[in-house]
C-alpha cells in the first residue's frame, strides 16, 4: 500500500514514462510541475496554447524547453479541445489542466466527438497525505458532483475504489461520513449511508468494503470508534471518504489545507485516462503529486 505522496511518486517513476497533454500551458507552476516530472521519469509532456506566452514563463523559470512539444493554439477553448483530443487519439495518456477556466476544461473534457467521458457518472478524487495519518485518505466527491443521489454515490465509489487500488489498496475501505453514525430519516445521508451498507451486504460493491453512516471521527480514528462501541472492519480504518454533498467535502477539503499539515494531488475519474483537475491557484506540489497520482492510475489502467 503507498502510504505518502513520496511513495506515490516513487512508484509513478517506475511505471514508465508517460505521456501528458497540457491545456493553455502558459503557467509558472504547471511549467514547474511538467519539468519536474520529466527530470523525475514519470511523464514527458505535449504544452499547448500560446507558444510565445508559454516560453516567456519557461524564460522566467530559466526552464529549457528543447526537449518538449509545443503545440502552438492561443484561443483557450480551442487549446482545452486539442489536448483532450491528443488524450482521446491515445498520443497521450494523461490530461493536465493548466491556466483555463474549469467550465472551460469541463466542456471539453464532455465534447461528443473527442471527449473523454467513459463511465456513466465522472466524479472527484481528492487524495490526502494528513500528518498523524498512516495511510492515504481518498475524499470523494469535493470538487464535481454537488448533490449526489443514491445511484451517483453507487458510481461515485467505484471511480474511488478504482483510484485507490491503483495506489495499492487492496481492499478499500468506505465510510460513507454523514453528521453522526445512526440513521435518521430526516437526514437523507444517513439514510443513503445504511442502504450503500446494504448494498454491499448483498455483493454489489466486489471491489471495496462499505459500512456506514460513519461521522468523520468514527471513520479515521480507531479510538473513537472503539470508544462509541461501533464494530465494523471500516470504523477507524477508512481510505475513502465519501461525503454527503459537494457543500460538506469542500469545506472539509479547505479546512484541511489551510490549516494542517497536508500534501494532496487530484484527478477526474470516470473518464477514459486520468484528467488532472486542480485549481489555477494551486501551487507547484499538489501539480506534481497530481501528475504522479494520474501516471499511476494510467499504468494501472494499461496493465
Amino acid at each position: 500500500m503507498t502510504k505518502s505522496f513520496d511513495e506515490l511518486i516513487s512508484k509513478a517513476s517506475s511505471c514508465g514514462m508517460k505521456k501528458v497533454a497540457v491545456a493553455v500551458a502558459q503557467d509558472a507552476p504547471v511549467l514547474e510541475a511538467v519539468k519536474a516530472a520529466k527530470e523525475q521519469g514519470i511523464a514527458d509532456s505535449i504544452l499547448v496554447g500560446d507558444e510565445a506566452k508559454i516560453r516567456e514563463v519557461a524564460d522566467s523559470l530559466n526552464m529549457d524547453l528543447s526537449g518538449f512539444e509545443i503545440i502552438h493554439e492561443p484561443d483557450v477553448p480551442e487549446a482545452a479541445l486539442t489536448a483532450v483530443k491528443l488524450v482521446h487519439d491515445k498520443k497521450a495518456d494523461i490530461l493536465l489542466k493548466g491556466l483555463v477556466d474549469s467550465k472551460v476544461y469541463l466542456k471539453a473534457i464532455l465534447n461528443k466527438e473527442y471527449g473523454l467521458r467513459k463511465s456513466k457518472l465522472m466524479s472527484h478524487v481528492c487524495v490526502m497525505e494528513i500528518e498523524g495519518i498512516d495511510r492515504l485518505l481518498f475524499f470523494t466527491d469535493v470538487a464535481f458532483n454537488t448533490y449526489p443521489t443514491l445511484d451517483d454515490k453507487v458510481h461515485i465509489i467505484h471511480n474511488a475504489a478504482e483510484v485507490a487500488k491503483a495506489c495499492g489498496v487492496e481492499v478499500p475501505k468506505v465510510a460513507p461520513i454523514c453528521a453522526v453514525e445512526v440513521v435518521n430519516p430526516k437526514m437523507q445521508p444517513t439514510v443513503d449511508a445504511a442502504e450503500l451498507t446494504k448494498m454491499y451486504e448483498n455483493g454489489e460493491f466486489p471491489d471495496c468494503m462499505v459500512y456506514g453512516p460513519l461521522s468523520m471521527d468514527m471513520a479515521i480514528d480507531p479510538e473513537a470508534a472503539k470508544h462509541k462501541g461501533v464494530d465494523n472492519p471500516v470504523a477507524g480504518n477508512a481510505d475513502i471518504l465519501l461525503f454527503p454533498n459537494i457543500d460538506a467535502g469542500n469545506i472539509t477539503y479547505k479546512i484541511l489545507v489551510r490549516t494542517a499539515k497536508v500534501k494532496t494531488g487530484n484527478l477526474l475519474v470516470g473518464t477514459a485516462a486520468p484528467a488532472i483537475l486542480t485549481s489555477r491557484s494551486d501551487d507547484f506540489e499538489i501539480k506534481i503529486n497530481s501528475i504522479a497520482l494520474a501516471a499511476v492510475i494510467a499504468d494501472a489502467v494499461v496493465r
